[in-house]
């Protein structure tokens, strides 16, 4: 059985989509479930895209959701180089090749001359205005030119492209592992640039012999590239390939949250949430868009969530460890429907994540947003609050968002609570019990309950009529974790400090 081998290409044009960050999930899944071999190839042949930094990000944004590259690009192996345009002098020889065969030719045709042969078709009101059998004859290219002019044309250096010659009127068939079998007419394709005329491949020669040669078992890609596959079937025939060819697997695409149409960027700004796995600085413009990662979700939620983008297990489970998904994947499982990208349903993923780490692990993220901030704060208390927290919180930085209050004194008071519950009866009971707890050396949430209950009890108040005015008091808000535990992690002299300034500020409003 042949070995199993996928990779993960991706251009270096900019940001990885988090779509991209999908197709490496499935083939890494793939890999790690058959013991196969995961890698990474870098497809920079669009010289005139190309965007510094890109490549390292893509790999920083791999390395932190934990998929885990064995060879390729920045990592080595026994097919090296993997950045596509260091092998410029290998797509050359298969061009040749195909060149020698009778598979491909050159093509020397002017922007101009192609507008017009466009135009011609047009006018004729034909339908399918491509440079294809249908046209290639009439076109200035190596088919129509007798060998002395296309020798005197390539010795002085007439700029021109290798166009592939695709078959006149066949069907085209694919057995897609996702979609089954795929049969396109080959009237529909035309005659792709093979090789362009700065001597870099496109996609459609590179992928293809790099696939061969990496000895690639599996092609799992996007959607997209579907249409694009029975082109890359010829390429694998012309070249006496056909028996080694990767068996393919087209993803669903990604939808808008309503499901309507594909996920873009543009939907995801106008929705507020992200769609890179890391923050990005586009290098022309100096936008941010905000990534996964700095907006406070876990990367093992994240792929959790991306991993039922188009696949499921069959069962009712739906938290899975990244072990628990390499032993549950399989392509078999994968639907053809497009998958809606539920912002909601990431957001639900986070949070059970959040839920299961330890408190101690959760305190983390708490100093690492106190340090931003210069507040110094022992381990012990982060990990306090993070216990207090961590049912209410959905990302990482709201232990602090939510939670400046264990640090910052209110000097603002939820005004519903001020207009409804602040009162004789409050104002009675807040005096009271902040003189007990100022009497008290070591401040309890079993303590603070006890008092409360035992100072309302004495004053014949009932407990629930002030609870709201003493959290007003010593948060600032109108909700929050459990109360008592609260003035515990504060402590009895700073409750007592916070109860006498709301006091003293908000008298008046009685």
């Amino acid at each position: 059985m042949k070995a199993v081998r996928v990779r993960f290409a991706p251009s270096p044009t900019g940001a990885l989509h988090i779509g991209g960050v999908r197709t490496a999930l499935y083939n890494y899944l793939l890999a790690k479930k058959t013991n196969g071999t995961m890698i990474l190839r870098i497809e920079d042949t669009d010289q005139t895209r190309f965007v510094p930094g890109a490549e390292d990000y893509i790999k920083e944004s791999l390395a932190w959701v934990g998929i885990k590259i064995d060879e390729g690009a920045g990592v080595g192996g026994s097919h090296e180089p993997y950045r596509q345009s260091e092998r410029k002098t290998i797509y050359k020889e298969y061009a040749q090749k195909l060149l020698d065969g009778g598979y491909a030719y050159y093509a020397f045709d002017s922007s101009e001359e192609l507008e017009a042969m466009r135009n011609r078709l047009k006018a004729a009101g034909s339908s399918n205005q491509q440079y294809s059998a249908a046209t290639r004859l009439t076109m200035n290219n190596s088919l129509t030119l007798s060998k002395d002019e296309l020798k005197k044309k390539l010795e002085r250096g007439d700029p021109y492209v290798i166009r592939l010659s695709v078959p006149a009127d066949e069907e085209i068939h694919l057995n897609d592992l996702i979609r089954g079998d795929v049969k396109v007419n080959s009237s529909q394709i035309d005659d792709k640039v093979l090789m362009k005329s700065d001597g870099m491949p496109t996609y459609h020669l590179a992928n293809v012999v790099d696939d061969y040669l990496m000895k690639i078992s599996h092609v799992i890609r996007g959607e997209e590239w579907l249409p694009s596959a029975p082109l890359h079937v010829l390429l694998y025939r012309f070249l006496g390939w056909e028996n080694d060819m990767p068996q393919f697997a087209h993803l669903p695409l990604l939808l808008k949250p309503d499901g309507n149409g594909k996920l873009s960027k543009r939907d995801a700004d106008q929705m507020g949430f992200p769609i890179f796995p890391l923050n990005w600085t586009d290098p022309n413009t100096n936008e941010l868009a905000k990534g996964f990662r700095e907006s406070g979700y876990l990367p093992e939620a994240l792929i959790n969530f991306l991993a039922f983008l188009g696949w499921n297990p069959g069962t009712e489970q739906e938290l899975f460890s990244i072990n628990e998904l390499i032993e549950a994947f399989s392509i078999d499982r994968i639907g053809k429907a497009g998958a809606r990208f539920d912002i909601q349903k990431a957001q639900w993923f986070n949070q059970q994540y959040l839920k299961a780490k330890t408190n101690e692990e959760l305190s983390v993220y708490l100093l690492e947003s106190l340090a931003k901030e210069n507040i110094d704060c022992l381990k012990e208390k982060a990990t306090k609050i993070c216990s207090v927290m961590k049912d209410r919180v959905t990302f990482t930085q709201d232990f602090w968002m939510q939670g400046k209050f264990f640090f910052e004194a209110p000097t603002a008071y939820d005004e519903q609570v001020v207009k409804k519950k602040w009162n004789d009866d409050a104002i009675e009971v807040l005096t009271a019990f902040r003189h007990s707890v100022s009497q008290s050396t070591k401040l309890t949430a079993e303590t603070a309950k006890a008092t409360l209950e035992s100072v309302t009890a004495s004053l014949g108040i009932g407990t629930g009529k002030i609870l709201q005015a003493l959290r007003v008091s010593v948060t600032g808000g109108a909700s929050g974790p459990d109360l008592m535990m609260t003035m515990e992690i504060l402590g009895s002299p700073e409750v007592v400090k916070r109860i006498d300034h709301a006091l003293n500020t908000l008298k008046k409003t009685v």
